[in-house]
């Protein structure tokens, strides 16, 4: 998530994902992908810096989990033969 400023000073967080397309107009205008329109005060450039540094943070977080436990093999019981044998 990342923090942007509604244009009344409240800030609020947001997905960046689920931006579709920013436009500077003269007010930054955020087009969420289900159709809806945010504005924020926080100017195009600086929302490109802010949704690449949140991009890079998460990348970076990635790098540092370790590696998941590999699934052991089990064998398979081997049912007795009928005779006993």
């Amino acid at each position: 998530m990342i923090v942007v400023t509604h244009l009344n000073g409240s800030q609020f967080a947001i997905n960046p994902d689920l931006i579709e397309k920013i436009q500077a107009n003269p007010d930054t205008t955020l087009s969420m992908v289900d159709g809806s329109f945010v504005i924020v005060r926080e100017p195009l450039e600086d929302l490109i810096e802010i949704i690449r540094g949140y991009r890079a943070s998460v990348l970076r977080l990635a790098r540092e989990l370790p590696d998941p436990p590999q699934p052991v093999a089990k064998l398979a019981a081997v049912p007795a033969h009928p005779t006993g044998k």
